[in-house]
């Protein structure tokens, strides 16, 4: 029997008979059971009956968990003093009763005084009434008074009337209302009327009165309920100081067998509660002590109260700022016969409130707790359902351990990405994002802002190239028609705009001495357009040209006379291509240079590549593979050069061009004063022979602690850069002679690293040297093979940068912050115990 046509290459469909169980199908990539659900729904149906289990265990267990987690954030706020007077030498049994019955005294004098406030204004209130009850009979006589509204209302009824008029209406005119007549006088107990026999009488029953002892008893149940939990909580605050360590094993031992995380997580929780606590503390006193003087001097009664109250009430979320303003605002409408009294406490509220907002939040805060607005909205939501006031005020805490819980396990990693406030996106993949949604305009702005913040070169190479690298990853693989469209489309309109937003430099107009070109498709010819443009700032002449064959064999004066050639490649297998596209240039410029961009070879850190390698849909090169790819490529006949970068090109081009007016390497600039500066170098103790074992185990530890092959302790004084102790041994030596990682080595100043790091006073990393335009140049580097360089300034105490503490590697790295920060500190230890060392 003959297939039908279209369906001859159509995989085929078999059917196994099972017993007992319905058919299975196979589509030719495995037997599928219909029966079966996918792993996705089980996980999903998995984590709902997780998430309602937990739900219902906090709501359910509120009345333990709730003096547990106030006992645990008190504890934050306490364990740094109870560690403080441990470290002076008190116990810490010791300690914490000393923490603990300070602060309780504190908070019962506090509420004593307060307690006093409150007494005295009761007393004042009543005297009040009188001003409160003359304002509502002004307001009330004022909106019952003819005005504009009534105005407009008769107006708007004459014209009723008259269209009611002449459409013949059957509507009688509206007669005026008589006025009402006083009533008469109630007649007394004599003259009233008899009721008649039958009429109804009103029966009142009075309430019984309660025995003392019952009454007692109700009063007793109100009072004990807050009492017992405010003891739960202070024996829960006092156990958890005592055992903070063994607390803290335990709940290591709860979040998993990976201690490296479950450390980290720990200590980012404790320090973003803590911090947040004290910042917020911190920010509530400083609007609680001016909001207290101000009601002083306005004279609103009871202004410590008020004060007081605010500190309180601005822990809880949003409402208590409002709730707290709403009783001296009362009170100064009651307090004064006039107006001024409300006014003047509006506008101190108001005032205020603009104040803390606009600068001691943001300036205290920071990113303290690292949550989004939304999150803390709906988190303060989410938890005053299940607990109540309690729980409004406990959202943020509680959210916060969320977000660190998120960061660190990676079953909860969605967290991180509901609740912080850390974009989940960079910005090529928004740029990217917003291209596929058609969102051109969006692209463009979001391009812009990047730009602004940074150069061209580094702007293409993190925002631009990163975009059509995307491109090509999903073009064969996820991309529609409609998608493939949109980015291109609005790629071209991007590069036209930032081409307007930021032009070219000098060289704009010249003779251009460099060609790009687009090795194969659209996406590339993209990519020579912005590598020409990128070129062509930095004062390298450029111009791209639309095609290999027509453009190259043209009568074009400028295309003939052209002494380099780019070609920008997009292909993830770049290598057939390039042979290609290298003898077609060959044939029109036999002279001319070649220079392969293949961008996809380039390492990439886009959230988009990220995503993709985690979904297991990769359409990049690992790094070795990428290597091997880029010296294939070298080694083809007629190619004089490969880079993968914008960065890399400019710095290649320029040396090839062999432009004595060429900047090079950038010199570090002059520091103030260097005269005292070098003059301090000697009594600091660095070139002491006796500190030389301290300086050598500073930086072997530096070393040790970051993973890398090479740390040295410089000094940097008139002239050169000295290294005073090292630990590792480079694979190179220094030009000229001996090796970088010997004590007593010494380097030009002006090629030196560390001394840019003394110029500018502040740790300073290079990711990658050969890619940096300041460093890329200097020949010294370049033969040491230095990729990778960190440094931190050596700071005596009079605040001269005396050398570095630095780590080199001949890879290319990268380094967060807090790492940043740690090296850091391990120079401000070293310089500290040389202080310590030297004689007075």
């Amino acid at each position: 029997m003959a297939a039908e046509p279209g369906t001859a290459d159509l995989p085929s469909v078999v059917t196994i008979e099972r017993r007992g169980a319905p058919a299975a199908i196979a589509d030719g990539r495995g037997i599928m059971d219909p029966d079966a659900a996918p792993d996705g729904t089980l996980q999903v149906a998995a984590g709902v009956v997780i998430a309602a289990g937990v739900i219902a265990a906090l709501y359910f267990g509120r009345d333990i968990l709730i003096p547990l987690v106030l006992a645990l954030l008190l504890g934050f706020v306490l364990d740094p003093v109870v560690v403080r007077l441990n470290r002076l030498g008190l116990p810490r049994s010791l300690s914490v009763f000393v923490v603990v019955g300070v602060t309780l005294a504190s908070l019962v004098l506090a509420g004593w005084f307060l307690g006093g406030q409150v007494r005295t204004l009761g007393a004042e209130l009543p005297n009040y009434q009188s001003t409160i009850r003359e304002k509502l009979q002004t307001l009330r006589q004022d909106l019952r008074s003819p005005g504009a509204i009534a105005g407009v209302i008769r107006m708007f009824e004459g014209i009723r009337r008259d269209v009611e008029g002449t459409t013949g209406g059957a509507t009688p005119p509206v007669e005026p209302q008589p006025l009402p007549l006083p009533l008469p006088p109630t007649p007394s107990a004599e003259e009233a009327p008899a009721k008649p026999a039958d009429a109804p009488s009103t029966v009142r029953v009075l309430p019984t009165e309660s025995p003392p002892l019952e009454r007692a008893m109700v009063w007793l149940e109100a009072v004990a309920t807050p009492l017992l939990n405010t003891g739960i909580v202070l024996v829960f605050v006092v156990l958890v100081l005592l055992d903070r360590r063994d607390l803290r094993d335990r709940l290591l031992r709860l979040m998993g067998g990976n201690l490296h995380s479950a450390t980290d997580a720990m200590d980012e929780a404790g320090a973003r509660i803590s911090r947040y606590l004290t910042m917020h503390l911190t920010v509530n006193v400083l609007f609680g002590l001016p909001l207290a003087l101000g009601l002083w001097i306005i004279g609103v009664p009871g202004a410590m109260l008020w004060g007081a109250c605010a500190v309180a009430l601005r822990f809880v979320p949003y409402l208590g700022s409002m709730v707290a303003a709403i009783f001296p605002l009362a009170l100064a409408f009651a307090v004064d016969p006039g107006w001024e009294m409300l006014i003047w406490t509006g506008v101190l509220i108001v005032t205020l409130e603009l104040i803390s907002n606009n600068f001691f939040e943001p300036w205290l805060y920071g990113s303290s707790t690292g949550l989004s607005t939304i999150a803390v909205m709906v988190a303060a939501t989410f938890w005053t359902l299940l607990w109540g006031p309690i729980g409004l005020v406990l959202s943020t805490p509680l959210t916060a351990c969320a977000l660190v819980v998120g960061r660190f396990l990676p079953p909860l990693r969605f967290l991180t990405v509901l609740l912080g406030s850390q974009p989940v996106l960079d910005p090529p993949t928004r740029v990217y994002q917003r291209l596929l949604a058609g969102d051109t305009i969006e692209a463009i702005d979001l391009s812009i802002e990047e730009l602004d913040d940074r150069d061209l070169t580094r702007f293409h190479d993190r925002v631009t190239v990163p975009v059509l690298r995307m491109a090509t990853i999903d073009h064969a693989r996820v991309a529609s028609v409609r998608h493939r469209h949109r980015v291109l489309s609005g790629m071209s309109e991007l590069i036209a705009e930032v081409r307007e937003h930021q032009p070219a430099g000098q060289g704009r107009g010249v003779r251009p001495v460099i060609l790009t070109i687009g090795a194969q498709w659209e996406v590339d010819a993209q990519g020579a357009d912005l590598l020409a443009h990128a070129l062509d700032a930095v004062d390298l002449p450029a111009r791209p040209i639309a095609d290999v064959v027509l453009d190259l064999h043209g009568p074009d004066p400028d295309v003939r006379q052209a002494r380099f050639v780019c070609v920008s490649i997009f292909n993830p297998d770049p290598l057939a291509v390039s042979r290609l596209v290298v003898r077609r240039i060959r044939r029109g410029l036999p002279e001319a240079r070649i220079v392969l961009v293949p961008w996809m070879l380039a390492p990439s850190t886009n959230s988009h590549d990220r995503l993709s390698l985690e979904g297991q849909a990769t359409g990049t090169l690992g790094r070795a593979e990428a290597d091997q790819a880029l010296l294939a490529l070298e080694r083809l006949p007629g190619v004089d050069a490969v880079v993968a970068t914008v960065a890399d090109a400019v710095v290649r081009l320029r040396g090839m061009l062999a432009d004595p007016s060429g900047p090079g390497h950038v010199a570090p600039p002059p520091v103030e004063d260097d005269a005292a500066r070098v003059a301090a170098i000697e009594p600091s103790g660095l070139r002491n022979p006796a500190a030389e074992a301290r300086l050598a185990h500073a930086a072997k530890r530096a070393a040790d602690s970051f993973d890398l092959p090479v740390a040295m302790v410089s000094i940097v004084d008139a002239d050169d850069q000295i290294v005073a102790a090292a630990s590792g041994r480079w694979p190179r030596a220094v030009p000229g002679g001996g090796r970088p990682d010997r004590a007593g080595t010494r380097m030009p100043r002006d090629a030196s690293l560390c001394a840019h790091v003394v110029a500018a006073g502040e740790p300073m990393v290079v990711s990658d040297v050969a890619s940096d335009l300041r460093f890329a140049s200097n020949v010294a580097l370049a033969a040491m093979g230095v990729r990778f360089y960190v440094g931190a300034p050596l700071r005596d105490g009079n605040g001269h940068v005396l050398g570095t503490l630095c780590l080199y590697d001949d890879e290319v790295r990268s380094l967060e912050p807090k790492d940043l920060q740690l090296l850091q500190a391990m120079a401000d230890d070293l310089m500290a115990a040389l202080a310590e060392d030297e004689p007075t």
